[in-house]
């Protein structure tokens, strides 16, 4: 076999290598729809095909013969090149037919949005399931627990995944723990990574629940166990979304929620999720479902970011691509942050909507099922979240805290930015509660209930309350069982009425009338006008 056939045998070999270690590292998908296929594809035919035109030469030098090597020119290298430059025509021509230029009306119908009705959609609030934390208070109170858990903490740190999900009815967050470098790695790879961390978003209790049997899979393994090879090679033709979601079942069991990208429009445009597949942490199985039959314990299919980007899409587009750029007549997009909402064991994603002209008001506001992309918009005109934090900020300027992005409330009927306020360490110090009609009507407490008083008060002196608001009712019964106990201060009789599942909560310092609670006995009837909500029902009239 002659010397330059041994040579190009070789280089072939490890041409071939070379590519095996990029798909290794970059992992990208073999599917049309995935730029990085194409772009793997380009360089590995340049490599290859200008390592094949190569000639080869004797020479003699002053010591001896050698090999030249030589750049060929023939009709190899103009098929290699030709065949790149026809991949890169396709790349341009199929990025360009599948963008909102001349998609416009086929971007705007990605997202079906619906009118929803405020009252009625998003209950009074329950004020034992606020979640009062955002994602960075939530990786403080993480960092302290793992600071706690002397006997992992030399050899784990907590991953940033923080994840918001319902769990049995609570808005929590989960987290797994990650190996702390890879020497952790090493000494820990064989038994696997023993814990997650479960935030209590209400209460901000912090746990660090361990397994009985330890996570094999996650984000930071090496090699065949890191939770994206590990997809990748179980199905080599899926685009999966940027971030894939850690979740946990209804049994506390850890899973990776990874959606999987659908491309609605041409070869690269439209992108919503098609597919989703749900790997067990701990032993690797994996489930695939299509988008409409996940099942309902799983909560973040679509990350708000992609929703954002489709409502934008819904928003802008209604009269074409050049109005969007020109006119920007009737022109919507959310604006520049959002947060979730618990509703109906589902998370939704929220953002206030307003005109592209950036104006300091909301025509509205948008929810966005992360499950399966329902969404409603409302149409509350009243100021954009930015002013809402800085009426917040400004009611504690003193003390230099800074507002988190607000929260939606159902308080009163009245739609409520509700607001945690920071001080400079990151620490959740006090609470505001912004009317989103009216921004100027600011209450702030040290306490989630002093500040739901002072707004209540608020609305009160300005002619608003639960019974104007017309979401009060009347519950007649005879009591069944009562117990007093203190909050924060503050006196409140629980009472438990015969054939109600509710318990109802009489506090005593919200209106000195309540003090006539003190004659009852278990075994009286009594008749109350109450506010209907989840957990303890607020009381706010007895009536004799």
């Amino acid at each position: 076999m002659k010397k330059s056939t041994i040579w190009k045998i070789i280089g072939v070999i490890v041409a071939l290598f070379i590519a095996f270690i990029y798909y290794y590292i970059t992992l990208p998908a073999f599917n049309l729809h995935s730029k990085g296929t194409w772009w793997f594809l380009i360089v590995a035919i340049a490599v290859v095909g200008i390592y094949l035109s190569v000639r080869t030469g004797s020479i003699q030098g002053k010591k001896g013969p050698f090999t030249e090597f030589r750049p060929g020119t023939g009709l190899g290298v103009k098929i290699t090149f030709g065949i790149i430059g026809g991949m890169l025509v396709i790349l341009a021509i199929g990025t360009f037919l599948s963008s909102p230029i001349i998609n416009a009306a086929k971007y705007r119908d990605l997202m079906t949005v619906e009118e929803g009705n405020f009252a009625e959609d998003i209950k009074q609030v329950d004020y034992n399931t606020i979640p009062l934390l955002d994602k960075d208070s939530a990786s403080l109170l993480g960092d302290r627990k793992m600071g706690s858990m002397v006997d992992m903490v030399s050899q784990f740190e907590v991953g940033t995944d923080y994840t918001q999900i319902n769990y049995n009815g609570k808005p929590v967050r989960v987290t797994p723990l990650v190996y702390a470098n890879t020497i952790k790695w090493l000494t820990n790879m064989k038994d696997g990574i023993p814990a997650y961390i479960m935030i209590d978003m209400a209460t901000q209790d912090t746990e660090c629940v361990q397994l009985t049997e330890e996570i094999r899979y996650s984000k930071s393994e090496y090699f065949n166990r890191n939770i994206y090879r590990h997809l990748r090679f179980k199905y080599p033709t899926y685009i999966f979304s940027d971030q894939i979601f850690f979740e946990i079942g209804d049994d506390g069991t850890p899973y990776w929620i990874c959606p999987v990208k659908k491309f609605n429009i041409g070869l690269f445009g439209g992108e919503t999720v098609g597919r989703v597949v749900i790997c067990n942490a701990v032993t690797g199985a994996c489930e695939d479902y299509h988008v409409d039959d996940v099942p309902q314990w799983v909560d973040k299919v679509y990350q708000a970011e992609l929703l954002m980007n489709l409502y934008d899409y819904h928003g802008t587009l209604q009269h074409g691509f050049l109005n969007s750029v020109l006119s920007q007549k009737d022109c919507l997009t959310t604006t520049n942050g959002y947060n979730y909402i618990a509703l109906d064991d589902d998370v939704w994603v929220y953002s206030g909507v307003t005109s592209v002209n950036g104006d300091q008001s909301n025509v509205g506001f948008v929810l966005m099922n992360q499950r399966t992309m329902e969404t409603k918009f409302y149409k509350i005109e009243g100021a954009i979240e930015d002013s809402a934090m800085s009426s917040a900020e400004g009611q504690v300027q003193n003390l230099g805290y800074t507002a988190t992005f607000p929260l939606l409330l159902n308080i009163a009927g009245e739609p409520t930015y509700f607001i945690a306020l920071k001080d400079a360490a990151g620490l959740v110090k006090m609470y505001a509660m912004v009317n989103i009609q009216k921004y100027q009507w600011v209450a702030i407490g040290d306490t989630v209930r002093e500040c739901e008083k002072a707004y209540s008060e608020l609305l009160n002196t300005n002619g608003i309350s639960a019974e104007a608001s017309g979401i009060s009712e009347t519950v007649t019964g005879k009591i069944e069982a009562m117990a007093n106990v203190v909050i924060e201060g503050n006196t409140h009789y629980y009472l438990y009425l015969e054939g109600k599942e509710q318990i109802y909560d009489v506090d005593l310092s919200a209106n000195e009338d309540f003090a006539v609670i003190i004659k009852y006995q278990p075994g009286d009837s009594i008749s109350m006008n109450v506010i209907p909500e989840a957990g303890l029902v607020k009381v706010t009239e007895i009536c004799e």
